[in-house]
């Protein structure tokens, strides 16, 4: 078992770059499977999920290979050689390890007529069903089945049609925008989901040749193409990681700049940041946080883009932990959030949940103690919080964190930290 131990008492200071997003890089590289030929996509992190999604791609014919960048940082391009004829079944040991991978569902659908794919696993924050994906596509003309733990869907030509999301999906959004581009006709989603990272998606769709209209609004309409080519492409930074590095500021009263950070994408965290007390400057590529003395607590109620990410969640119970004050911090997107409080209260925090919403008491510092990441933010803060404790704090099950942070300890140690990844008997 690997652990990170965490030496308390440091504040993050220093400049720390932030690579392509991974709930972008995956989702492109799902793209790549409208086109034969070589698609090229610049700034993919070096995490876990990737390399999961990669072997996705290669059961499916595909040839892929990760470049990493000479310069560091956690970055790099992946190469995908798309054949002329895909195979599409995705295998359940890979699925259940990443819910990404259902994101192959709508181009095998759009562009083989079949797919087979298995139910998928991921984080355990919560359910987060797969019906809006599966009546999206039955719109578009989809006969969908379930099996023996796979989604069988066939479609030998989709149809453009009128979907509404009950709820701005991003997953189904992606999953129904990349059925749609090979759609016959129009197709057009009411209550699509508004992130950067469907930007980004619609962008790239685009320069394959797609026709979309309306990325990063509510409606989103699609006039189908019969093919698409590949591309070279590059990701929209991490607004996650960013958020993370921010954070981290704040809580430690640091002074971190953060390369490549895209403010527009993280509103309403930085103000919630500035609301604290921090000082947060946009810059020409980047961001800079900083914080003198000890921050102000400030409520968080998280919502769909352009509200506060449910990603950074975690992150925010751990700035209220070691704030002045008290906060309410308010979960709306998944359920299962608040798995990780129990371990922060275990380093000392003072938090109290009733349904949906954490109150949570400011302490000056926290309690050095072994504690488990159960996803991949909780654990990131809960490394965030134990720069706060009194000693070395010992983070579990690491594996969740190295699928959203690249170089993570690397990255940490270049902003001061004192922080080691070791083995420990399982």
């Amino acid at each position: 078992m690997e652990c990170f131990e965490v030496t308390g008492g440091t504040a993050l200071t220093g400049r720390v770059r932030v690579t392509g997003a991974k709930n972008s890089a995956l989702k492109l590289m799902a793209a790549a499977l409208l086109a034969a030929g070589r698609t090229t996509i610049e700034e993919v992190p070096d995490i876990l999920d990737v390399s999961i999604m990669s072997e996705v791609l290669r059961r499916l014919g595909c040839d892929v290979r990760y470049e990493r960048y000479p310069h560091g940082g956690g970055g790099g391009r992946v190469v995908v050689d798309v054949p002329d004829e895909p195979a599409t079944e995705t295998d359940y040991d890979l699925v259940r390890k990443m819910r990404a991978s259902i994101s192959v569902l709508g181009p095998l659908v759009a562009r083989c007529g079949s797919a087979r794919v298995a139910l998928p696993g991921g984080d355990a924050i919560g359910s987060r069903g797969l019906d809006m994906h599966i009546s999206g596509l039955e719109r578009l003309g989809a006969t969908i089945e379930s099996e023996h733990g796979f989604l069988v869907a066939t479609a030998p030509r989709l149809t453009g049609t009128s979907l509404w999301l009950d709820f701005p999906s991003v997953g189904a959004t992606e999953n129904l925008v990349m059925a749609a581009v090979l759609a016959e006709g129009t197709t057009v989603i009411d209550n699509a989901a508004r992130e950067p990272e469907i930007v980004d998606l619609c962008s790239m769709l685009t320069a394959m040749g797609a026709v979309i209209e309306g990325a990063g609004t509510s409606t989103i309409a699609v006039e189908g193409v019969e093919d698409l080519k590949p591309v070279t492409y590059t990701t929209v930074p991490d607004r996650i990681v960013a958020g993370t590095w921010a954070i981290g500021a704040v809580m430690t009263r640091g002074d971190v700049v953060i390369e490549r950070a895209v403010a527009d994408h993280l509103t309403v965290a930085l103000a919630k940041l500035t609301d604290a007390g921090a000082h947060v400057e946009p810059l020409a590529d980047g961001v800079r946080v900083a914080m003198d003395g000890r921050p102000r607590c400030v409520d968080v109620v998280t919502l769909p883009y352009p509200g506060f990410p449910t990603d950074l969640q975690p992150m925010a119970v751990a700035l209220a932990a070691v704030s002045t004050g008290t906060a309410l911090i308010t979960e709306n997107v998944f359920e299962g959030r608040f798995m990780f409080v129990n371990e922060l209260v275990r380093l000392g925090a003072s938090v109290r949940i009733d349904g949906h919403h954490a109150v949570v008491r400011g302490r000056e510092r926290l309690s050095s103690a072994p504690v488990v990441a159960t996803d991949i933010r909780a654990g990131a803060g809960l490394v965030l919080a134990g720069l706060l404790s009194d000693g070395v704090t010992e983070v579990q099950d690491v594996h969740h964190v190295d699928r959203g942070y690249p170089d993570f300890v690397q990255q940490l140690r270049g902003l001061g930290v004192q922080i080691e990844r070791v083995q420990r008997p399982d």
